[in-house]
């Protein structure tokens, strides 16, 4: 006959669950005179933690151990309840609960099973959730032999050792990857290995018109939601791992539009203050705000792709830097872009190096967006086990 049996039913073996309150299981602490003001607290290097996580660093400490933190109130969701963990010294807050279990509740198995729980019958508030000590105490928990629960939190723990160890490994790796693109960027465009394909020294403004980016006044009578409307490009639109700008949230009318800067697809952006220098290249045509500079008509002489890459180059970064910070200057002005130094090789040397560099970002953002995307699917992993292993049958 097959084995019908569940995960979790072969993990309890015909071991009886009971199901019992809070209160009766775990130990509540008494969370009404943890001061929250910065004003009283010391700076120091134990964590302060409050509804959503550690808030801060402080001299004094309220706990010592290993308990599971809920929230009170403050930020935390309806949908998503904020439950942590906390192991040492620490001090709480007053908007989060810290309890630990008893004799007959392992603390890692309350935590994973509080993760995977519904708050919302126990829940007070509309638009902020509250959990009152009252409600806390009577919310239900499963309560298998410790040695199940031992197991529980033993495959939940690795798990999540997993998550966390692939998230370090993609991380140093993508730290690796983009030292690499970044000493093969400088390299192959240093002046010494550009001198062995030929080159010659311009300014950027001798082979590019360079213009700095326009606002129409006030700007609210401009914006459109006409489909007609010519896109409005600014800082808000740009990815930071993204070379493109391809779309935009706002456009503006044909009037606004014509007293600003329009530029076409394959025109150079740069913001020219705060977080200045960085390049962008545009997928679509628009009008600029004044945050921006723009580099355009360069086709005949620059290919796009190799006027990125050094634009972005520490070179040119340094070149930036110290121009603003040799003057009075607080911002990227037309006058000093034109007057960047570029060397200028063949276009076909060009496109080469250009493509040898390709191959480098295009490395560094599969990791990039790898990450994130492996994260996401290992934590899905562990809430798919977790749900296996904490769905106990509901108490009568």
């Amino acid at each position: 006959m097959k084995n019908n049996r569940t995960f979790l039913e072969k993990l309890l073996d015909g071991a009886e669950v009971k199901w019992m309150p809070l209160d009766e299981v775990a130990n509540i602490a008494n969370n009404a005179r943890k001061p929250v003001k910065s004003s009283l607290r010391i700076s120091g290097n134990i964590p302060y933690y409050g509804a959503n996580n550690i808030q801060d660093y402080v001299e004094g400490y309220t706990h010592d151990g290993e308990f599971v933190l809920i929230a009170e109130d403050g930020s935390a969701s309806l949908e998503n309840y904020s439950i942590q963990w906390a192991v040492g010294k620490f001090w709480a807050n007053n908007h989060v609960h810290v309890v630990n279990g008893k004799e007959k509740l392992n603390n890692r198995f309350l935590y994973h099973y509080l993760t995977n729980m519904n708050f919302i019958p126990f829940l007070a508030g509309k638009e902020r959730a509250k959990l009152t000590k009252a409600k806390l105490q009577q919310i239900p928990i499963p309560i298998p032999p410790l040695p199940v629960q031992t197991e529980i939190v033993k495959i939940l723990d690795a798990l999540t050792a997993l998550t966390s160890e692939l998230t370090s490994e993609l991380t140093s790796e993508l730290t690796l990857r983009r030292k690499q693109y970044e000493y093969y960027r400088e390299k192959l465009l240093s002046e010494e290995e550009l001198g062995k394909v030929g080159f010659e020294w311009k300014t950027l403004g001798d082979v590019a018109k360079i213009q700095r980016g326009a606002s129409p006044r006030p700007i609210s009578q401009y914006i459109t939601d006409d489909p007609n409307g010519i896109p409005w490009i600014k800082i808000g639109d740009t990815s930071l791992d993204s070379k493109y700008i391809e779309n935009t949230a706002q456009k503006i009318t044909i009037e606004g539009a014509e007293k600003s800067r329009i530029l076409k697809s394959g025109d150079f952006v740069m913001s020219n203050s705060m977080s200045y220098g960085r390049p962008y290249i545009l997928k679509i045509s628009g009008a600029i705000h004044d945050g921006w500079a723009s580099i355009s008509d360069f086709e005949n002489i620059l290919n796009s792709d190799f006027l990125y890459y050094y634009l972005s180059s520490n070179t040119v970064q340094s070149y930036w830097n110290g121009k603003i910070n040799s003057s009075s200057v607080s911002n990227l002005n037309s006058d000093i872009i034109k007057s960047l130094p570029i060397p200028i090789p063949t276009l076909n040397i060009q496109i080469e190096i250009a493509k040898t560099l390709d191959k480098f970002e295009i490395l560094t953002n599969s990791i990039t967006e790898g990450l994130p995307l492996a994260i996401e699917q290992s934590q899905k992993r562990y809430e798919y086990y977790r749900e296996l292993l904490l769905n106990f049958p509901v108490r009568e």
